[in-house]
Parts: C-alpha cells; sequence; structure tokens
C-alpha cells in the first residue's frame, strides 16, 4: 500500500517540478538581458556585439515567456482538480445550505463533546496547571514539553485566519458570525483533545529516539486493533498523501506570498520577491533541520509573543471604544439569533461561524497530534487536555478580540470601505480597524503577519515531514526538507492561484479520514479519560512545581 501511495506521490511531485526548475532560472537571463540593454545606451558598441545583447535579451525575454506559460498551464490543470473537489467538499447540505465538509467537522465537534461528557469545560483548568509545568517529568518519554508542544501546535494555527478570516466573516455573514465562530471554537476544543489524545497514545520511537505519532498512526494501529487493519491503513495513507500535499501549499507557499505582500507595503523600498524568498527559506531552513525539538524552542518564543503584540492592540482600541463595547457584544450575541434576512439569514451566519472557525483553529483535521505526539509524557489524556486550550486561544481569546474590534469601529459598515468588503479583503480591513485608532498599528500588524506566517511554516514543515517519513522512511527526512524549502522561494516568486486552493482543499480534505478514525476509537478515549481523571481526583500523580 505504501508503495502505492508513495508512486501517486512521486507522480505529483515530478508533474509539478519543471516550475521550480524554470521559473527562478528565466530572472537572472531577463536581468543580464536588461543589463546589456543599459550598457548599450552608455556606449557605443560594434556590430556583432549589438547584435549579442539583443539575442541575449530575446532569448531572456523567451524563457521568461515560457517561464509564465509553463507555470499558467500547471495552475490551469490543477484548477480542473480544484474544481471537483470544490463541488465534493463544499456540496451543499439540502435544507441546511451548509457545505458538507464544515457540517462534517462541527458533527465531530459535537459528538465528541456528549460522548466525552464536556471534558473541554470541566478539565480546562487541569490544563492551565498541565501547562505550567505542574506535573512536567523530565525523565517521561518525548522530545519537548507540555508548553512547547501546545506552542507548536498553536504556532501552525495562530495565523492569517485570526486577522483575515474573521473579518471576512463579519462581511460575509455580519456581526452574528462572530458568536458562532466561538460556539464552534468550544466544541471544537474536544475534538483536539480526542485527536491529540490518540496521537500521544499511539505514537512510535525510532531507534535514534525519534517520536512520531499523528493519525497515521492511530488510523492504521487504532484501527488495527479494532480488526479493520486494511481500512486503517488506507486511510492513514490518504491522510499522509493529504499532509504532504498541505504542508506545502497551505503551511508554505501561501504563508511567504500573503507575508510578502504586507511586508512590501510598509517597507519604505521595494523589496525583490527573490530576494524575500531566498532569506525566509533561510530562515526557515536554520530552524526545520533542527528537528521538532528546534522547531519547539523556536515557537515557545514567537507565539506568546505575538499573541501578545496581537491582544494588546485589540485591548487599547476596545478600552478607547469602552463605552461602545456593551453594545458591541449585543450585536454579535443579538444578530447571532436574528438577522435581518430571518431563517436564512440564521442559516448564514451560522454557516459564515462554523466555516472560518474551521479554518482557524483546524479542530478536527488532525494537524495538531503530529506536534502534541512529541511531548514528553507517558499519559496520553494529559496531552490532550493541554491541547483543547489551542481553539480557546486561537479562536476564542484572539478572534473574538478581532471581531470585537472591527464591530466597534464599523469598518465593515463604512461606505469608505466599500471595494475591501466587495474584495472580501480581511487582513485589510482588519489594519483599517485598528489604523483608525493606532495610526501606526498597520505596519505592526505586517510585522505579526510576517511572524505568523514564519511560525506555521516552521509548524506546517514538521507535520509534512512526519507523514513524508511515515510513506518513505526515516532517511527520506532531509529530502522532504530541502523540497520544503525549495517551495518557500517558489511560493514567493510564483502566483499559482489554483494550485494553492488545491493545497487548501488538501487540509480540509485531511478532517475526512481523520473524523473517521476518531470515531471508531472515541470509545478507547472515553474509557482512557475517566481512568486518567479518578487517578487525578485520588491524587496519584506526582507534581513538580
Amino acid at each position: 500500500m505504501r508503495r502505492l501511495v508513495a508512486s501517486v506521490l512521486l507522480l505529483n511531485l515530478l508533474f509539478a517540478g519543471p516550475v521550480m526548475a524554470t521559473a527562478p532560472a528565466a530572472q537572472p537571463a531577463a536581468a543580464a538581458a536588461k543589463g546589456e540593454a543599459d550598457s548599450s545606451k552608455k556606449a557605443e558598441k560594434p556590430a556583432d556585439k549589438v547584435a549579442a545583447s539583443d539575442a541575449a535579451k530575446t532569448d531572456g525575454d523567451v524563457h521568461a515567456e515560457n517561464a509564465k506559460s509553463l507555470e499558467k498551464t500547471i495552475d490551469g490543470a490543477f484548477g480542473g482538480i480544484v474544481g471537483v473537489l470544490a463541488t465534493v467538499m463544499f456540496w451543499e447540505i439540502p435544507g441546511l445550505k451548509m457545505p458538507f465538509v464544515v457540517a462534517w467537522l462541527a458533527f465531530g465537534a459535537v459528538f465528541f463533546t456528549l460522548r466525552m461528557t464536556f471534558v473541554n469545560i470541566r478539565m480546562f483548568t487541569h490544563a492551565i496547571s498541565v501547562v505550567r509545568g505542574r506535573f512536567d517529568d523530565p525523565n517521561e518519554p518525548g522530545e519537548v514539553s507540555h508548553f512547547q508542544a501546545l506552542s507548536s501546535a498553536l504556532s501552525a494555527t495562530v495565523g492569517l485566519g485570526n486577522i483575515a478570516g474573521v473579518a471576512v466573516a463579519v462581511m460575509a455573514g455580519g456581526p452574528g458570525a462572530v458568536f458562532w465562530m466561538v460556539c464552534a471554537a468550544a466544541f471544537g476544543m474536544t475534538s483536539k483533545f480526542t485527536e491529540c489524545t490518540l496521537g500521544v497514545k499511539y505514537r512510535i520511537t525510532d531507534a535514534n529516539g525519534a517520536v512520531s505519532g499523528g493519525p497515521m498512526q492511530y488510523l492504521s494501529a487504532g484501527l488495527q486493533e479494532l480488526g479493520l487493519g486494511p481500512i486503517g491503513k488506507v486511510l492513514a495513507g490518504l491522510f499522509a498523501i493529504l499532509c504532504i500535499g498541505g504542508s506545502f501549499g497551505g503551511g508554505n507557499m501561501f504563508q511567504v506570498g500573503q507575508s510578502y505582500g504586507a511586508i512590501s507595503e510598509v517597507l519604505p523600498f521595494e523589496l525583490s520577491k527573490s530576494v524575500y524568498g531566498l532569506t525566509m527559506a533561510a530562515l526557515v531552513g536554520v530552524v526545520i533541520i533542527g528537528g521538532i525539538q528546534s522547531i519547539a524552542r523556536v515557537a515557545e518564543k514567537i507565539v506568546p509573543a505575538m499573541v501578545s503584540i496581537y491582544v494588546i492592540a485589540a485591548l487599547f482600541v476596545l478600552i478607547s471604544h469602552a463605552g461602545d463595547v456593551p453594545s458591541a457584544f449585543g450585536r454579535i450575541v443579538g444578530e447571532a439569533f436574528n438577522p435581518k434576512a430571518g431563517f436564512g439569514g440564521l442559516l448564514g451566519v451560522l454557516v459564515q461561524g462554523v466555516r472560518r472557525a474551521a479554518f482557524s483553529n483546524e479542530a478536527g483535521v488532525g494537524s495538531a497530534s503530529i506536534a502534541h505526539a512529541a511531548a514528553k509524557t507517558d499519559e496520553p489524556v494529559r496531552e490532550g487536555i493541554v491541547a483543547l486550550l489551542e481553539p480557546f486561544i486561537d479562536t476564542i481569546l484572539v478572534c473574538t478580540m478581532t471581531g470585537l474590534v472591527i464591530v466597534i469601529t464599523g469598518v465593515a459598515e463604512d461606505p469608505a470601505n466599500a471595494q475591501l468588503v466587495a474584495d472580501k479583503s480581511g487582513a485589510a480591513l482588519t489594519a483599517v480597524a485598528f489604523g483608525s485608532v493606532i495610526s501606526w498599528f498597520p505596519k505592526v500588524l505586517a510585522i505579526c503577519v510576517l511572524l505568523f506566517a514564519y511560525s506555521t511554516m516552521i509548524s506546517w514543515s514538521y507535520y509534512g515531514e512526519r507523514c513524508f517519513t511515515y510513506l518513505f522512511g526515516a532517511k527520506s527526512s532531509l529530502t522532504y526538507k530541502i523540497m520544503f524549502l525549495i517551495m518557500v522561494y517558489v511560493g514567493a516568486v510564483s502566483s499559482m492561484s489554483n494550485a494553492l486552493d488545491f493545497s487548501d482543499l488538501m487540509i480540509l480534505g485531511m478532517a475526512f479520514p481523520n473524523i473517521i478514525g476518531l470515531l471508531a476509537l472515541s470509545g478507547k478515549v472515553k474509557k482512557d479519560l475517566d481512568h486518567y481523571v479518578a487517578k487525578l481526583k485520588a491524587g496519584e500523580f506526582k507534581t513538580f512545581k
């Protein structure tokens, strides 16, 4: 099965490969042609040299045009695939007008919350105690602390979805969409608990001490225990392929492209895409070559810093409009249940909230369990409890702050921003909202976007690398990392929108095999949770702080 999976993946990589090989090559030729053309203006040249210069210029233009043509051809091919996948995944359920993938994620979140008897609420304070290090035993198996695992997973989710996604939800569904985002995140906390508990429960450690866990492990081994081995292997292979594809696009190319756009807007000089791509590749490479321990050390510093900066700025805006905060909350709650368009409008607002929450915190997608599997613990349930904090921080805290800022400042309803609303430019609208109170904050926001993108890239590189080694073996780790760094550069210099849409769909697609496995294994998680809670109440766990 793995050989078949590997063959399919290699065909995809070979198909996309020419873009990586051709696009950068066009730039030196074009630059050389430009240099020769400029020098001809300064001094007269012999006829043969002029002809050579013209030939070089022509060849450079041809190479550049060929590169663009090839890029468009490949992007067009992805367009057809995107259309088919989008038709299936975003098929609207009759009557509800809710995309199937959103309903699937929402169903899983509600089911797990009821199955685990609201573990997201009753174990919340215990989760904070664990993150603070109270139960950290340095001799337990694993590679990173609970806090580092949480930071690594958060660094992959706290990002552009918190800045742009909330604004898009408010533009499309009104202030009430923020309420449903919070509700979806509250239930999604249990999805994170379930998948991350299984990630630790079924993790494996190789001869070098490197830990590997996540859906590809618990789908395979967990379903094997239930007598569903062949199905488990198929689902695990499917998840691994989807995750690798998602890591190259949504977790890489999209991030570097968006961060370039944000940074280039505030810099006082013109920044070359090639220079930016090479710089980001170098910065990412320095971290990811060191593996999860290196990624965790960086993430535990970046994540608290960028969340703190963003939340402090949001609080400043809210304090500046303190008198408007109660009415803003009133609109968010009121319009969630009483939209102007009646029942149809209510469904539309609900869908926008649930959909944006899914994009923001990735609860049910399974990616976070890969990072949490590396935590130093011999109690899988304990790490699952830590993981349930992610949707709370990512969506309930950060996204709510963004939503309140947008509602209070009224930028979504300001006629001056009509074009931004029409274009669904969420990040730009959020910048306008903050800028209306803090004139210089758009520059800080650009830095936040850069940090968000960078942290997302280093975490997704680990997700993709673990799935790649699952398919091709431990020795393929360096190969994947080199490919990932190449895609950083490609993401900076190219603009293959359909290819990126394809990758985004692959990330959402990860939810299908993952939730199937979670549903099948939920009984095991419930049993382990009850046993853990009983031991906790009996005081059987040793504390260290």
